[in-house]
């Protein structure tokens, strides 16, 4: 009469230990195993069979993670408090060392890329972090990637996403930008009024030289004149006379 029971509960048992013994770890998952505490092998994808009772598993994501960091107050180098944010992405390439040598690697990867914005920004201008994102951005990859291969993790890129200044900051860059401009106005200006002069005078040593030239200039100005709608009455003159008064003079 109990032959039934004791069946029941052996093929509960049974059960109880295929599902604390049988994983299925996604393709893009794999499984640290550690016997008796100790590191096994690293296994998946697919159905993984663990010793109940012997074997643990943790498992680890492959795919690319995308982590935001935290806004980071960061003074310039040229003492500018500035609020900078950005983002990073990373992947875990050996699953055995990012569980055996880290804590928690996600959190570690935060920590550090914190610390590393703030360093490797506060080294720089203010006017280099405007301009030269993509330099930085790269400057900061280089540095995590290096720190984290101890972790088994894989940091393929960093991205600056804003830099926030306080409203005082931006009045006098804006201040600074016209200012700028104004002397760019200025300048250019200049250098057209320069270059005139230098046209003006040499056509005036190519007039002086050729006194046919100068005639045929005469003329076009009298014709000028003559064209417009005024009431001035205009009496040419020789310019055979005029020189030959300019040379006596």
């Amino acid at each position: 009469m109990l032959f039934p029971y004791y069946v029941g509960f052996i093929a509960f048992v049974v059960i109880i230990l295929l599902s604390m013994s049988l994983r299925i770890l996604r393709e893009y998952e794999r499984g640290v195993v550690f016997q008796l505490g100790r590191f096994w092998k690293v296994k998946g994808p697919g159905l993984i069979i663990l010793i109940p009772g012997i074997q643990t598993i943790v498992r680890v994501d492959l795919r690319t993670i995308v982590m935001d960091v935290p806004s980071q107050d960061v003074i310039s180098k040229d003492n500018v408090s500035v609020r900078v944010n950005a983002v990073i992405f990373f992947r875990v390439l050996d699953p055995e060392k990012a569980i055996i040598q880290v804590e928690s690697f996600d959190l570690a990867v935060s920590q550090l890329a914190q610390t590393t914005l703030r360093s490797v920004l506060g080294q720089h201008d203010l006017d280099e972090m405007l301009s030269e994102r993509e330099k930085l951005n790269n400057d900061v990859q280089q540095i995590l990637d290096k720190q984290t291969d101890r972790w088994g993790i894989k940091v393929s890129n960093v991205e600056i996403k804003h830099v926030d200044l306080d409203e005082s900051m931006i009045r006098a860059i804006a201040k600074q930008a016209e200012a700028e401009r104004e002397r760019r106005s200025k300048v250019i200006a200049a250098e057209g009024e320069f270059q005139a002069s230098q046209k003006l005078f040499e056509a005036a040593e190519i007039l002086s030289k050729q006194e046919e030239a100068l005639q045929l200039r005469y003329l076009q100005t009298l014709s000028s004149i003559a064209g417009e709608k005024t009431s001035t009455v205009v009496f040419p003159v020789p310019i055979d006379l005029i020189s030959h008064f300019i040379k006596k003079g």
